[in-house]
């Protein structure tokens, strides 16, 4: 066991190097000046005034140069300051970061969560009525946007209840009703298709579970067909579905940017958004690699957890 988690390590640290240079590189190729559009507006803009600015932002520097001070700060949790506020990157992230990690966290619990005893419930009724209107309804979920669903969601509570807060956020160490409240819309429009997606695997992981032989000798010893299907097939059918469910974190990561704007939340994805509009380099290469970093985290717990379910991974390794 120690030997697999030491070589999960060390792929984690070779993958955490390779984005940190795709982030890098990448916010060089996007077209336009930060320098250009921050002094845009003022008319006595000189040829001198962009190279100072330049120079004192470190971009006049040779790119590998840029990339080597940016990274050997970065490991030290410094991004820098943002280029518009001068404020530290990292403390405007963490004034916007919650919001997104609580709706995520909220998404994944909701869907995850109803998926193991829908997937279930799919597989027990294998090819009845029930099975039938679950997995169109589960088709259903998987072709809706997220972004479309939580704009119909508003405006139905919005006729139907418009005494029901859904935009906007409030923090939970204040208001937990009314955060749960606000929150409640977005996390369902977010959890529908993990929903989907999650059941479908978990049915089908249960009905191959179903048809192996240990079954079958449960069966034949007498047991119940609900210890059959909960204490013996449910827990190989929990192994794709783990590995899934690090898949879909960072699925929901990226939906609870587009969400977030749907429903006024002050999260990651307003500030990402203001940020490349801004070409305000620090907080995109900061906040995209905050991020990418906890999705590669999020997956790495994932595949612990995925040898703590399996034991012949932990064997193999």
């Amino acid at each position: 066991m120690l030997r697999h988690l030491l070589q999960r390590g060390l792929d984690l640290l070779i993958v955490l190097f390779g984005i940190s240079v795709i982030v890098f590189l990448m916010i060089r190729l996007i077209p336009g000046d930060a320098v250009a559009i921050m002094l845009g507006a003022n008319t006595e803009v000189t040829p001198e005034r962009i190279a100072a600015m330049r120079g004192s932002l470190g971009l006049d520097r040779p790119l590998l140069e840029q990339y080597w001070v940016w990274l050997s700060r970065a490991v030290q949790g410094d991004f820098g300051t943002s280029i518009w506020t001068g404020r530290p990157v990292m403390q405007e992230i963490a004034a916007q970061i919650w919001p997104t990690l609580q709706l995520t966290l909220f998404s994944l619990v909701l869907g995850a969560g109803l998926a193991i005893p829908v997937g279930c419930l799919m597989a027990h009724w294998r090819g009845g009525r029930a099975d039938l209107v679950l997995r169109v309804g589960a088709i259903a979920g998987l072709t809706i946007p997220s972004f479309w669903l939580g704009i119909v969601m508003l405006i139905t509570v919005a006729t139907l209840a418009p005494s029901f807060a859904s935009l906007g956020y409030v923090p939970f160490s204040e208001d937990p009703l009314g955060n749960l409240q606000r929150l409640l819309l977005p996390a369902i429009a977010l959890a529908l298709p993990i929903l989907a997606n999650l059941s479908r695997l978990v049915r089908t992981a249960m009905l191959d579970a179903l048809g192996q032989d240990y079954i079958r000798t449960a069966r034949a010893k007498g047991l119940g067909e609900r210890a059959v299907l909960y204490r013996h097939a449910l827990r190989n059918a929990l192994i794709p579905f783990v590995t899934s469910v690090g898949i879909m974190t960072g699925y929901l990561l990226g939906g609870a940017i587009v969400v977030e704007q749907v429903f006024s939340i002050p999260g990651l994805g307003r500030l990402i958004l203001g940020a490349i509009a801004e070409r305000n380099y620090p907080l995109i290469q900061a906040t995209i690699l905050v991020v990418t970093v906890g999705f590669v985290l999020v997956n790495a717990l994932v595949d612990f957890a995925y040898a703590l379910i399996d034991p012949r991974l932990r064997t193999a390794s």
